[in-house]
């Protein structure tokens, strides 16, 4: 899930793949504004097939925490 997550952050917000590791922060590290983290939401939820619920956006803080939620997401 790590590699999807990281595909979209590199294709659709055009962020450097060097500087994505499951230990990045969205925010500091990868520079993810708030739009941007609705737009990875989007995408996320269209390209998997998943409902990603509103209240749970704060629990994305780095690109593990995102890569994690969805593989628990598609059990």
């Amino acid at each position: 899930m790590f590699e999807k997550v990281k595909e979209i952050l590199v294709n659709e917000l055009r962020i450097d793949e060097a500087k994505i590791t499951r230990e990045a922060t969205l925010a500091n590290d990868l520079g993810v504004n708030s739009l941007e983290l609705a737009e990875l939401v989007l995408v996320v939820e269209e390209q998997l097939d998943v409902e990603i619920n509103e209240d749970d956006l704060h629990k994305f803080v780095t690109v593990g925490d995102v890569a994690d939620y969805l593989e628990a997401l598609k059990k």
